[in-house]
């Protein structure tokens, strides 16, 4: 993509995510799940579901220099991992289950959208997100 955006439209549009996770009817959830992401967070989630977190509403604080970031406060969490696998990639949907963002998963240095200290998730063990930040172009 040759676009370039101003720091005023790249804040709007990250502002725009987060309105469209706190749509519905209640705040919005991230889902971590195993294998590759869809091509859209419109398509069918693949894989297994291993966790999900429901987020604050609004779950990020307002757009700075073209990025929002998760409000961590209170934890984002998962008090016990649906299954056990390895995370592959996020989808965030919104409280009606609409999918809204896809993102990878990897580990620190690895380059992903949402880094985590590890993809290896155990069912029935507590998961949480300690920092998540989405960035506009």
């Amino acid at each position: 993509m040759a676009l370039s955006f101003s720091i005023a439209t790249a804040n709007a549009m990250a502002d725009a995510i987060d309105a469209q996770v706190n749509s519905g009817s209640g705040a919005g959830k991230l889902r971590i799940y195993s294998g590759a992401k869809p091509t859209s967070p419109d398509d069918a989630a693949t894989g297994t579901l291993l966790a999900e977190c429901t987020l604050s509403d609004p779950a990020f604080g307002d757009a700075s220099a073209r990025a929002i970031t998760l409000d961590i406060s209170p934890a984002v969490e998962d008090t016990a991992a649906n299954a056990t696998g390895t995370a592959g990639y996020f989808r965030l949907v919104n409280s009606d289950n609409t999918g809204c963002v896809d993102g990878t998963i990897t580990t620190t240095g690895g380059g992903g959208d949402l880094t985590l200290n590890t993809t290896s998730l155990v069912q029935d063990v507590a998961f949480s997100i300690t920092s998540f930040v989405i960035t506009q172009p």
